[in-house]
């Protein structure tokens, strides 16, 4: 137990000492760019991968092919096109109604004839009652 004590004691004495000793900083000034640049490349990639994955869906291409693109001249396009505009397609991609909306579309009107049910204005569902 002496032993220990004191290993320990002489552990922790010189982990005390190193931690008071000062430790030399090395800074310099960041340009905006250098943070910018992983972030934004990482953002194009991910942009071009979205707009890629989109024109391969078999709904697209149909769609495509009904107006006269192959899905082949579609990536080549997209493969020209700026980094700009390739973030800028991914963004309306994301953004565009698709069949999706259904859902939220079908329990909009859900919440509006159950509101206007429990109100008394209609008498849709069974299991509602009426305020009037």
């Amino acid at each position: 137990m002496k032993i220990f004590k004191k290993l320990v004691s002489t552990g922790l004495i010189v982990c005390i000492t190193a931690a008071g000793l000062p430790f030399s900083a090395q800074a310099r000034i960041v340009a905006t760019e250098e943070i910018a640049a992983p972030a934004a490349a990482s953002t194009l990639i991910d942009s071009r991968a979205t707009v890629n994955q989109f024109l391969v869906r078999d709904d697209v291409r149909q769609a495509m092919l009904g107006q006269g693109v192959t899905a082949q001249a579609a990536l080549e396009r997209v493969a020209a096109m700026s980094d700009s505009e390739v973030a800028q397609l991914a963004g309306r991609i994301d953004q565009a109604p698709a069949g999706g909306d259904v859902l939220g579309i079908l329990f909009t009107v859900f919440i509006v004839l159950l509101v206007t049910d429990i109100m008394g204005l209609t008498k849709v569902f069974p299991f509602t009652r009426s305020v009037r």
